[in-house]
């Protein structure tokens, strides 16, 4: 796959500690970190997701890969027409390297991985339920689907229910598309039992967005807020139209 072994989703975290509690509370798992950063770094995975914490100026969310001979593989994106936005490839510091998608979305890339996931069992799940996919808001759905069909992801033929959505997938990260007014790109997890967990959340006392775009509240979803600001938009479902 031209960007590599998918590794994270990178949060700029002011708190590494408060994030890190808020997540382990819903049943994230904490990881062992490297020493590949020089700030304030910790992990956590559900198994399936795996959200980096950074106490650094990233852009986030960040969707970041592990691209082992990176200058090549720079190399090879640029001849699949994908522009690079920055790259470091000095004798400092890791070598990484930034692109965007269509909407402005930056993705990363380094060299190496910066952390090894804990053993968790296969049933292993977070209360927030099975993690679906990482959504943008787009205005093309098709010139997005193309875009990431030459990272190597399998774009699917848009939906238009229950709301105009393509998916871009990969063996370990899934695209959702949504032609729908997203502020930021956010996490989705779906669950049958959704409209408990939800009750069970609120009851717990974590905070929720008071707004969504009109189509998600047709579906009577959920937008649970990070103490980094991170979306999490909690469904029962995500039909495939």
């Amino acid at each position: 796959m031209p960007l590599g072994r998918f590794l994270e989703i990178s949060l700029a975290a002011t708190d590494v500690a408060e994030s890190l509690a808020f997540y382990e509370s819903l049943g994230f798992v904490q990881a062992s970190v490297g020493e590949a950063w020089p700030h304030p770094y910790a992990v956590v995975t559900d198994g399936r997701l795996s959200l980096g914490l950074h106490r650094a100026d990233i852009a986030s969310p960040l969707p970041t890969w592990v691209a082992p001979s990176l200058r090549e593989r720079l190399d090879a994106l640029a001849a699949l027409g994908v522009s690079i936005d920055d790259a470091r490839l000095d004798d400092v510091s890791m070598h990484r390297a930034l692109l965007r998608d269509p909407s402005g979305q930056p993705l990363r890339l380094l060299e190496a991985r910066t952390f090894s996931p804990p053993a968790l069992s296969p049933a292993h799940s977070s209360t927030l339920g099975y993690f679906e996919e990482f959504a943008l808001a787009t205005l093309d759905l098709v010139a997005a689907g193309a875009f990431w069909e030459r990272l190597g992801f399998v774009a699917f033929e848009p939906a238009r229910e229950p709301f105009a959505r393509a998916v871009a997938a990969s063996r370990d990260l899934n695209i959702g598309l949504y032609a729908i007014d997203l502020q930021a790109p956010v996490l989705v997890f779906t669950d049958a039992a959704m409209p408990e967990r939800i009750a069970s959340l609120r009851d717990q006392g974590h905070r929720f967005a008071q707004r969504l775009p009109r189509e998600l509240q047709a579906l009577g979803a959920a937008m649970l807020e990070a103490p980094e600001g991170t979306q999490l938009l909690l469904l029962k479902e995500l039909a495939a139209g």
